[in-house]
């Protein structure tokens, strides 16, 4: 367990309630959010966690009554995983799925949750810039499934993110471990718009640019921050960018304008790759 809290999701807790219903001693379950499975004591007070902690029921129906949190457990006590940012002055909450969670940023989900959960939807976006060697650049590291799942294969993950409310967050989620723990991923904290300034001349291979929302991030999506991006990366090298829901009238307003900028700052190839919700653009 190391240093993290056993996190619980409504979907997790549901096994314990119909154990207690049911009359049973024992319920399976999962303490990190699906990752690994444990079984527990199911007693008249509460579960008994690993380690001799118990949890009250009332803890428990808690977690289970609210499906739009996941919530680190503590010392007996659920604790709602969400930090307010100062950065962005919005609220950053754990929104567990039947898989990895994703977070929502005053409401609006950062993955896609609809036809394929956030992890898949991270996989999605690294193989359209597959091969994925040398040193790779994540732009808007979040939760950091992207860094995470880039640093299989790279020599070096450089991930850059302007709200430590959201590196709060990610701490706690049991999916985002790697990114404190991979030696190969290297965190930035700061604005990416600046940050990028500080890197070398064609120093990354490949970059991974998925930002939040075109109204939430519009510096992210211009074509100053594009001209830097080609600047630092390699010759040959591969560029995705997220753009939203190429379906929907603003994630095709989104690409239409991302592709145009991006072929102005000197891209020699922009393609849409809707199954990604992005573009793939090449130097």
């Amino acid at each position: 367990m190391g240093n993290y809290p056993w996190v619980l999701s409504a979907l997790h807790a549901e096994p314990l309630l119909r154990a207690r219903k049911a009359g049973r001693g024992k319920a399976t379950t999962s303490l990190d959010l699906g990752l690994s499975q444990v079984e527990l004591a199911v007693e008249a007070e509460g579960v008994i966690l690993p380690g001799g902690e118990g949890l009250a029921w009332e803890e428990v129906e808690r977690v289970a009554a609210n499906a739009a949190a996941c919530f680190a457990i503590e010392n007996g006590q659920a604790a709602k995983i969400q930090r307010y940012s100062e950065v962005r002055n919005r609220v950053n909450v754990l929104l567990p799925t039947s898989r990895a969670p994703t977070v929502l940023i005053s409401g609006v989900q950062m993955h896609r949750v609809r036809d394929v959960d956030p992890w898949a939807d991270t996989e999605r976006k690294i193989r359209t810039i597959a091969p994925v060697t040398g040193r790779v650049l994540d732009t808007c590291t979040g939760l950091g499934y992207t860094a995470i799942v880039a640093a299989r294969t790279a020599a070096e993950v450089v991930t850059i993110e302007l709200d430590p409310a959201i590196l709060e967050v990610a701490r706690l989620n049991p999916w985002s471990r790697p990114l404190f723990e991979n030696p190969l991923i290297r965190q930035i904290v700061g604005d990416a718009l600046d940050e990028v300034d500080t890197l070398a001349d064609g120093s990354f291979g490949r970059i991974i640019h998925d930002p939040p929302m075109f109204n939430l991030a519009g510096d992210l999506y211009s074509g100053e921050f594009y001209r830097s991006l080609y600047r630092v990366l390699a010759p040959r090298g591969r560029l995705y960018h997220y753009v939203g829901d190429p379906e929907s009238r603003s994630g095709r307003s989104a690409t239409n304008g991302a592709l145009r900028r991006l072929q102005e700052a000197g891209f020699s190839r922009v393609v849409r790759r809707p199954e990604a919700f992005g573009l793939l653009a090449s130097k």
